[in-house]
């Protein structure tokens, strides 16, 4: 009997694309998907969070933010990472951000 296999993802990057950000519903979505995704992980770039995630913790974002988006109109994209050998990161450019290690 083969053993069902399981992931434990605990980072993860996050990339949120709010529409009508320029009208009052959007102002005020874009505005608690940003505050809600703070909560959780660190503010990349814009709409790009990262960083360590409990397993229950990604269960909690992900239901707050399905609770807040227009599911017709907005977009959320989260990236789970398996493991520190599953991805390598190259940055071109200025990076101002202070700097995180993504080694898990």
């Amino acid at each position: 009997m083969a053993k069902k296999q399981t992931f434990n993802y605990n980072y993860i990057f996050l990339f949120y694309d709010i529409a009508d950000e320029f009208s009052e519903a959007g102002k005020y979505r874009v505005t608690k998907v940003f505050k809600i995704c703070k909560l959780y992980l660190k503010h990349h770039q814009k709409s790009i969070f990262r960083g360590n995630i409990t397993p229950s913790d990604q269960i909690m974002l992900e239901n707050k933010l399905k609770k807040v988006i227009d599911k017709d109109l907005d977009f959320i994209s989260i990236i789970k990472v398996q493991n520190s050998g599953s991805f390598t990161e190259v940055t071109i450019g200025n990076d101002k951000k202070e700097v995180e290690s993504i080694f898990i």
